[in-house]
């Protein structure tokens, strides 16, 4: 028998404000993201903002759909939208938040294990780490240096490898 275990480093901040320029722009650019999600039957809106090593900025928002569960997750439509408008070039960040008109969103939330299993792929693709923050509508917001931090054990395919 052997026993693994995992490490897992997750930094919180008080709130948006104490992030660096960057984190924070990537933060609003999320939020910005949320405010036009397509969100008619949960009513929650959640928001993705990637930041490309190119310095470009891609949003994304969730998209529901009466026939359940046809629709998709911010974090899936942002990284989707980079790969097929910017082949190859790599994730360096991704934020991610949530707001309603029904409640306040106070804890960050964090990708569904889909989002998570996609973003531990596109990691391992461009083999280096994916930074992830993460946010309510307000409050603490939590860093996570890569996406194997929460997805330890993802699926791998070797084939995959570069």
């Amino acid at each position: 028998m052997k026993k693994l275990e995992f490490k897992t480093t997750i930094i919180e901040y008080p709130s948006v404000d104490e992030l660096d320029q960057q984190d924070k722009t990537l933060v609003e650019k999320a939020k910005e993201a949320a405010s036009v999600a397509y969100a008619p039957y949960s009513k929650f809106c959640v928001g993705a903002a990637l930041l490309l090593e190119n310095g470009i900025y891609v949003k994304g928002s969730n998209q529901e759909n009466v026939a359940y569960p046809s629709g998709l997750c911010a974090e899936r439509v942002a990284v989707f939208s980079a790969s097929a408008n910017y082949p190859g070039i790599v994730i360096k960040t991704i934020a991610i938040t949530a707001k309603s008109d029904s409640f306040i969103v106070e804890t960050p939330i964090t990708p569904c294990g889909s989002c998570r299993q996609v973003l531990a792929e596109y990691e391992h693709i461009q083999g280096s780490p994916i930074k992830i923050i993460l946010s309510g509508a307000k409050g603490k917001v939590l860093v996570v240096s890569k996406v194997e931090d929460i997805l330890p054990l993802s699926f791998k395919e070797d084939k995959l490898k570069k």
